[in-house]
């Protein structure tokens, strides 16, 4: 089942929120291979997925198909999912 937009931002602007922020989430590159560079959330029943920005990729949050990037001042919508 896919989720309109409007949903999927308002469940990864959750779960950025539980990751630390989006100002936090943004600042702290981590590492390619660190072992806390992902966060897992489920939220209202679907799997919402952060993954923290490394030095050559943006920080982004994925909810199912909808990919967004997270700067500090909030996300941005780079992917929708394929019909």
């Amino acid at each position: 089942m896919t989720i309109d937009e409007a949903t999927a931002l308002r469940l990864a602007g959750e779960a950025v929120d539980r990751a630390g922020g989006s100002r936090h989430i943004y600042r702290n590159p981590r590492h390619p291979f660190a072992p806390n560079a992902l966060r897992s959330f489920e939220i209202e029943g679907y799997r919402v997925v952060v993954r923290f920005g490394e030095i050559s990729s943006p920080a982004i949050v994925e909810v199912e198909g909808w990919v967004f990037e997270i700067q500090e001042e909030g996300l941005i919508t780079l992917f929708r999912p394929s019909r």
